[in-house]
């Protein structure tokens, strides 16, 4: 047991660093000032490699003993740690809360663990650093730098001493085998003759006969699942209505090369008829293409942060929606990287597990899988996958039906356009809002009109897809015969009330505004004439300006 008062001697003798606060306390303190300083030093032990940082109450600035009469009742003392573990990532709390009595002064000596491997600590949802003495929220670089040891810190190839090939499946490690087979068909006679310790380690699933995670997480009994813990080896299949309400669910566990059969056969992928349009679509196809639905699964599989302690949700919507998600940050930041990219990302959370699905022929080469579903969507004129990373997370989603058959046709006329092209059209009938260089290169094609956040199909494409009266329609009259109409008004009519204009222009101003948007457009237009001289207000009325 650790000597408290030598400890706190010793730490008296260092002055305040980024894992050492010393606070005189001396009735109370600020519950959520804390929860920061916790959060704050927790991180800076982790970056500066100790195990440990520590908050003491009872000491003034010059490090002499004040004593604190914070929570003196012990009871109410030690609940700050299920308090604190309330507001922080993972649950993470006090290693100890300690008491200690010097010349008849109280004293508390708060042991703050470092945060683990890979997880930085927030408070409340932010994550907290020190610079000095002085609190400050952790820096992008701190934050990617504690995160990156979880890549140089592979989970999934720690060995599990206790383990056997008695804990894994033999219907597994037979589904195993076969899928091996499928990958590598020059092997085909020769694997038959491998007995099953000698498969495992030529399929990568396990080290010199040694069950690793990623053995027991494809491979493994279910029962075997308290081998990975705290990790969870779960996956959520949930049914919901169009109002979001759940209609039925089942969970699932090891081993994952089965489980993901069993998965995908709950997902109802029923037939979808398309509307009708010349010689367009095809007649009926599946709400969603099979490659799609495992390479989301087994991607969740691959890239899922077994030690946040989370499980892998499957989402099916009866109004053709499915949405993956799963635990742990998006290595390669954004899904334009993986894209656009013509190679492999070159780090992964999971290595050792991620080689074993490739081996296995559960997910294609890092990166080409992801493109490959965007393109199958769209020769569909399917939505594209969307990605919402974020909050340790990353959610997919895929429709399994046409949202807008205007931006179908779209798609159709033009075989040409490019997959970024798509994407960016594809935010535009979501109503997703354009950056601008995005709109800049849809308007360099001739493709929408506009200025943001107000753009639409531009004539081109209206010509190319029989929808010139939409386009008449989204572009409406500009903003010069708009005000001829309002002159030509008044000199018909000699006055008129805001209202009248509305009642005229309304239905004339572009379809892409709403109805306030079209108000404040015939306001601004009142202004305009009003600056230029050519009407006034008499208070009640709009009237021709006198020359």
């Amino acid at each position: 047991m650790l000597d408290m008062k030598a400890k706190l001697n010793k730490l008296l003798q260092s002055n305040e660093t980024e894992v050492l606060e010393f606070k005189e306390a001396k009735t109370n303190y600020d519950f959520n000032k804390i929860g920061k300083y916790f959060s704050a030093l927790s991180n800076e032990a982790n970056l500066l490699g100790k195990n440990e940082a520590w908050l003491i109450f009872g000491i003034k600035n010059d490090k002499s003993i004040a004593g604190t009469s914070y929570r003196k009742d012990s009871i109410k003392l030690q609940n700050l740690k299920n308090e604190i573990a309330n507001k922080t990532s993972n649950r993470i709390t006090f290693k100890e809360i300690y008491e200690v009595q010097i010349d008849k002064e109280r004293v508390i000596l708060f042991q703050i663990p470092a945060a683990p491997y890979g997880l930085p600590i927030s408070w409340e949802g932010h994550y907290y650093g020190r610079d000095g003495e002085s609190i400050n929220a952790l820096n992008i670089e701190e934050i990617g730098r504690i995160r990156q040891q979880n890549l140089e810190d592979d989970w999934s190839v720690k060995i599990y001493a206790d383990a056997t090939i008695d804990d894994l499946s033999s219907e597994a490690i037979q589904k195993a085998r076969e899928l091996y087979t499928q990958k590598n068909l020059k092997l085909n006679i020769e694997i038959p003759t491998w007995d099953d310790k000698t498969f495992l380690n030529k399929a990568k699933l396990t080290i010199r006969d040694k069950i690793t995670n990623t053995a027991i997480l494809l491979l493994g009994k279910s029962e075997s699942e308290y081998l990975l813990t705290p990790a969870i080896a779960k996956i959520s299949w949930i049914l919901k209505d169009k109002d979001n309400i759940e209609k039925d669910y089942e969970h699932f566990s090891c081993p994952f090369v089965l489980t993901t059969d069993r998965v995908y056969d709950k997902i109802r992928n029923l037939k979808y008829r398309y509307m009708r349009n010349g010689s367009l679509f095809p007649d009926e196809v599946d709400s969603y293409d099979p490659y799609i639905i495992r390479e989301a699964l087994n991607n969740c599989i691959a890239h899922q942060d077994y030690t946040l302690g989370g499980k892998i949700n499957v989402v099916e919507f009866e109004d053709r929606k499915l949405v993956f998600s799963n635990k742990g940050s998006f290595i390669p930041q954004t899904i334009k990287n993986v894209l656009t990219s013509n190679a492999p990302e070159e780090k992964y959370r999971n290595k050792f597990l991620a080689d074993a699905m490739i081996n296995l022929n559960m997910i294609d080469t890092i990166g080409s899988g992801i493109k490959k579903m965007f393109n199958i969507q769209r020769h569909k004129y399917f939505p594209l996958p969307e990605y919402n990373i974020g909050n340790e997370s990353v959610e997919v989603i895929i429709e399994g039906k046409v949202l807008d058959v205007n931006y179908a046709s779209k798609i159709a006329s033009m075989p040409d356009l490019s997959l970024e092209e798509i994407i960016s059209l594809d935010k535009v009938q979501k109503g997703h809002q354009l950056t601008a260089n995005e709109a800049k290169l849809l308007k360099n094609k001739n493709l929408i009109e506009g200025k943001r956040p107000n753009l639409h199909i531009s004539s081109n494409v209206a010509k190319h897809t029989n929808q010139e009266d939409e386009y008449i329609k989204l572009r409406g009259i500009n903003d010069e015969y708009a005000k001829k109409m309002m002159l030509e008004y008044l000199k018909e009519f000699s006055k008129a009330k805001k209202s009248d204009f509305v009642k005229t222009l309304l239905e004339k101003l572009p379809d892409i505004l709403t109805p306030q948007q079209k108000q404040n457009k015939i306001k601004n237009y009142l202004q305009e004439l009003r600056l230029d001289g050519l009407i006034v207000n008499s208070g009640k009325y709009w009237e021709m300006a006198k020359k």
